[in-house]
């Protein structure tokens, strides 16, 4: 019997087979192996499966339950206008962005809406994975002040990072392509304990320029300076700071300490934050027209600073230990420098109360939508559009 006889014989003895009673299906399945040789086991297989147009493709797993066309468009905006979060630490964020989504989009469905907070971080990774980007490396601009070196200690981890206060200190460098002439430097300030960092602008980081940044930040910061910690730059090792922070200048006495040369991990709060806060927001651009130094310090003391410090969670270290050959480190649920400060005992209730007055009057869309506008002034001062910096929905 050919294999197309075969096939037609198949498709009527299937028929005859699924329409018998069990008697008779013994009786046609005996008459199939009689016929065509099959093994016994192997002809019920045969009768039993279905035709080929028939057959569905098995989906293993657990059913979705977050559709990509209901959630994606409020997820990848909110993603966006946070600065590209990873999902865990999105996840805080979309409980304390959601509450303003309605004022500057359409009102989300209650049941999208609960959804979206519902939703776990290995989700928000997944309906995001196609949206992902990666971004080049800076060039390092640090060059050493070896001048006070001796007079600067070493941070041997002696501090007390328990309470806020103690901040780490690094620059970055605007300069595009070339370290020469005179450009923009983002100085970087955080807070080991509570992730709260402020930013300023200055021109070429000279010694004056960067104290008096400094002394703007710490008019601004929610708690007093206790320690401070820099790399090894020039910009840092001067006497000025030196009698700043020794009280000849400043309002009160800090702890000064350096990092040891060429190991940027001794300032890993403060690097963390170099890329987060200042490359994402003005990319690698040249920035050597002096006017928009004082832009840019509005912007990173209001808008900057507000969004940071109040509506972007971030990790915390909370422990770490090696076993055998391998660096097991913990960390605790993301927060934002805001609500890790509102848990301080160090914190004064009066300056929690200011700071929650505070929160309560902002939101993150409006925020987002002043910087990008103030973007905008920025680039088109350095002839570059701001919407080469900035992509939102």
């Amino acid at each position: 019997m050919g294999k197309l006889s075969m096939e037609l014989y198949l498709i009527s003895v299937s028929k005859r087979y699924h329409a018998a009673n069990k008697q008779e299906k013994g009786l046609i399945l005996k008459e199939l192996c009689e016929s065509s040789g099959f093994h016994r086991k192997h002809a019920i297989r045969l009768l039993n499966a279905r035709p080929k147009k028939q057959q569905r493709q098995i989906i293993k797993g657990r059913p979705c339950l977050y559709s990509e066309k209901l959630y994606l468009e409020p997820l990848k905006r909110i993603w966006l206008l946070s600065d590209q979060l990873c999902g865990k630490r999105l996840k805080m964020a979309l409980a304390l962005w959601l509450p303003y989504y309605g004022q500057a989009y359409e009102a989300l469905d209650p049941t999208v809406y609960e959804g979206l907070l519902r939703m776990s971080s290995a989700t928000i990774d997944r309906l995001l994975a196609s949206s992902r980007i990666k971004c080049k490396r800076s060039m390092c601009g640090t060059k050493p002040g070896s001048i006070l070196k001796k007079h600067i200690p070493i941070k041997t981890d002696q501090w007390d990072v328990e309470k806020p206060g103690f901040l780490e200190a690094d620059t970055v460098a605007h300069c595009g392509t070339s370290l020469s002439g005179s450009f923009v430097w983002s100085l970087t300030m955080t807070d080991i304990n509570s992730g709260w960092t402020e930013i300023r602008a200055v021109w070429n980081k000279g010694a004056t320029g960067v104290v008096m940044q400094i002394e703007n930040i710490e008019a601004c910061l929610p708690f007093v300076i206790l320690g401070f910690d820099c790399d090894n730059g020039s910009e840092f090792l001067n006497w000025h700071l030196m009698r700043y922070f020794s009280n000849e200048l400043g309002s009160h006495r800090v702890e000064f300490t350096r990092s040891r040369p060429y190991h940027s991990d001794d300032n890993a709060h403060v690097e963390q934050k170099n890329w987060t806060h200042v490359r994402q927001l003005f990319g690698y651009e040249r920035f050597d027209n002096q006017a928009v130094v004082e832009l840019m310090n509005d912007l990173y003391k209001n808008e900057i600073s507000l969004l940071n410090n109040y509506f972007l969670p971030n990790f915390k270290l909370i422990k770490k230990e090696r076993v055998e050959s391998k660096i097991i480190k913990k960390h605790d649920k993301p927060a934002t420098p805001y609500q890790r400060l509102m848990s301080s005992k160090h914190i004064t209730e009066e300056k929690k109360q200011e700071l929650t007055e505070r929160y309560n009057q902002l939101n993150p869309f409006e925020l987002k939508k002043t910087i990008q506008k103030k973007l905008n002034v920025i680039f088109s001062m350095i002839h570059v559009t701001g919407g080469e910096k900035m992509c939102y929905i």
